[in-house]
């Protein structure tokens, strides 16, 4: 064991040695390469040499253009003396009387546009049954629809006629507002139930009993169903209407 020590002990100071010897060695190699190669110091330093640069943009010489198409102007025009033309514009051949050019008539080989003529629309045409009265379309162009809805017609005025499996209102002079609404009723039976109805200036339906002439069914529901839907119908105002006007409206009720 000590003589591992000793041999450690040796080779430390080798190495320490050596260190100091290579160390030595550069320094010395830095110091001669510095006195033999031309490094030198300049003292004093020697005088800095400058020069100016000039950023002023010279202004460029005005260039001259002449009018392309027209005679070259003086560069001071004298306002005072006349205009004189270069070319004058005029007809080689003389006339006595004006120059004036017959007006544009459209014909089979001239560019005259003519616009094409209009054709008239058949009003009649748009809603076919505007022109028969006997028509159940005939409200769309009757003057008063009362007098011109066909007998019987679902969405009518008539005292006259069967009301045909939708409601249907008799109110003289009045018209319904919309459409009129259908009762609601969940008992399987079926009949017709005449609503005697009281409609004053306003349309508004104040009084209704269900039951009237020409009722077909005794079913107590229907009767309440046909009575809350005639209450919730709306008529046209009126002035000149009885301030309570009378009438009836009938519902069809089927089977479900």
């Amino acid at each position: 064991m000590k003589q591992y020590l000793r041999e450690r002990e040796k080779e430390a100071k080798f190495s320490t040695v050596t260190g100091i010897v290579l160390t030595v060695a550069v320094h010395l190699v830095v110091l001669l390469s510095c006195a033999f190669t031309g490094l030198k110091y300049l003292y004093p330093p020697p005088q800095e040499q400058t020069f100016l640069i000039d950023f002023e943009e010279e202004e460029p010489a005005p260039v001259k253009r002449e009018a392309i198409g027209r005679q070259p102007q003086a560069e001071e025009v004298d306002i005072t003396k006349p205009v004189e033309l270069i070319q004058r514009s005029e007809s080689p051949v003389k006339s006595d009387r004006p120059n004036k050019t017959a007006e544009a008539k459209p014909d089979d080989h001239g560019d005259v546009e003519v616009p094409a003529p209009k054709e008239e629309i058949n009003k009649n045409a748009l809603f076919p049954g505007m022109s028969k009265k006997d028509s159940s379309l005939a409200p769309h162009g009757a003057t008063n629809p009362s007098a011109e809805f066909k007998a019987g017609h679902p969405k009518g005025n008539t005292s006259t006629g069967k009301a045909e499996g939708a409601p249907n209102a008799h109110l003289k002079g009045r018209s319904v507002l919309g459409a009129l609404p259908r009762p609601d009723y969940a008992v399987q039976d079926e009949g017709k139930v005449v609503v005697d109805i009281w409609v004053d200036n306003y349309g508004n339906v104040t009084k209704a009993v269900a039951g009237g002439q020409g009722t077909t069914v005794s079913n107590q529901t229907l009767w309440a169903a046909a009575r809350a839907a005639a209450m919730k119908a709306h008529f046209n105002q009126s002035a000149d209407a009885p301030a309570l006007q009378q009438g009836t409206i009938t519902y069809i009720f089927k089977l479900k």
